[in-house]
């Protein structure tokens, strides 16, 4: 434990990892937080954001809030709860929206929220202490909705079964589509991030929305790639997601998602830094430390970048630690290297010098290669 704190204070927790972050809103700043903790990172957005000048449907919603205004309005993120005021102002109707909302129960999901609705001088009638829409829809059910009409400020993504709950209590719902999402219009970066999936060249994709989850699966699916990305997804690539709502779409394809306990990016980062180290292989070899990560590897808490060819081979020897890997297996493992066994030789070579340390790969004569694990350590692996 000692010489991973080191090694997370020397390198950083993601040092050797590789991310793809899948966001269009804050991709740079989730982007920035994992290369600052040491991640190399994959920027896929796998949505776009519709401008708000251009939404005539948020035009249309907000006219109809205007001309016959609601009993309540639910405000759910402050970033949109600004980009509404403000998209408003710019159509001319901005004073108009603000005299709405001042007759209003106004309810904020959150914190945040409640500052920006402050900000634009409007107070909020409510706000729940755990940030939860389902504490929301507890309190609005419980007041009793049955024909009042009640507006709800999204963002981006639905919230399933809050608006069927509420129209089954009899309340007329009005949704208020701010920043709704459309698929990019650049699809290239997409599919090399699928592509890199599959391959298990990314070890984690984080995902902040559940379009983009379903944007990504829905993609992939028209590649004809779904089966190998789930499979990926299932098995070797961490999915990271902001919160439960955004896990959706990947739940409801069997794959198991890791999320934090407070929906935000800083402990998304958190989570990451926590789960891929201790995804890591760490082995003693040869007297020494080696943990092998994404696309690097640490000896003794030194990062060595090593080339994917070589992470091939190394994960085919730790496979067997200690035991002797014949050639024609390695080769196999080597991405398209064809018939050649002299392709293993060549990549080893490369391999052993991106380690810095030789003997911690023995060549056996006419048998292959092995890890040359330390003999205390060969009872406790026999069996890997």
């Amino acid at each position: 434990m000692d010489a991973q704190q080191h090694d997370a204070q020397q390198h950083g927790p993601l040092a050797g990892f590789t991310i793809g972050v899948t966001a269009a809103r804050r991709a740079d700043e989730l982007g920035a937080l994992l290369q600052r903790r040491g991640g190399a990172v994959v920027h896929a957005p796998a949505l776009r954001i519709v401008q708000l000048a251009d939404d005539t449907e948020l035009l249309s919603a907000t006219k109809e809030l205007i001309d016959q205004v609601p009993d309540v309005v639910v405000a759910t993120t402050a970033i949109g709860f600004r980009g509404w005021i403000g998209a408003a102002d710019g159509w001319g109707h901005g004073e108009e929206l603000l005299a709405c909302l001042r007759g209003v129960e106004l309810l904020a999901r959150g914190p945040k929220v409640k500052g920006a609705i402050r900000a634009a001088g409007l107070t909020e009638a409510w706000s729940p202490s755990s940030e939860s829409m389902a504490e929301v829809l507890d309190r609005l059910l419980g007041e009793g909705v049955e024909g009042r009409r009640i507006a709800l400020q999204l963002h981006g993504e639905p919230l399933p079964g809050f608006v069927e709950a509420l129209r089954a209590g009899g309340a007329d719902v009005v949704v208020v589509p701010v920043y709704r999402w459309m698929p990019p219009e650049d699809l290239a970066p997409v599919d090399r991030l699928i592509d890199a999936t599959v391959a298990r060249a990314v070890d984690a994709v984080t995902f902040t929305s559940a379009p983009a989850a379903a944007s990504l699966l829905s993609r992939a699916d028209e590649r004809g790639r779904l089966p190998e990305l789930l499979a990926a997804l299932h098995h070797d690539v961490l999915a990271a997601c902001v919160g439960p709502v955004t896990a959706l779409p990947l739940q409801a394809r069997g794959v198991d998602t890791v999320q934090p306990d407070r929906f935000r990016l800083g402990p998304l980062v958190q989570v990451l830094c926590t789960e891929l180290p201790g995804r890591a292989r760490a082995l003693p070899v040869a007297g020494h430390r080696v943990e092998i990560r994404g696309h690097a590897v640490l000896v003794d808490g030194d990062l060595r970048p090593v080339p994917p060819a070589g992470m091939a081979l190394l994960h085919a020897l730790t496979r067997k630690p200690g035991w002797v890997v014949s050639r024609a297996d390695l080769l196999r493992a080597l991405p398209g290297s064809g018939r050649d066994e002299h392709a293993v030789e060549t990549a080893m070579a490369r391999l052993r010098t991106a380690l810095g340390v030789p003997k911690l790969i023995h060549t056996v004569v006419k048998r292959g290669y092995r890890l040359a694990l330390d003999p205390s350590a060969d009872s406790k692996y026999a069996d890997v």
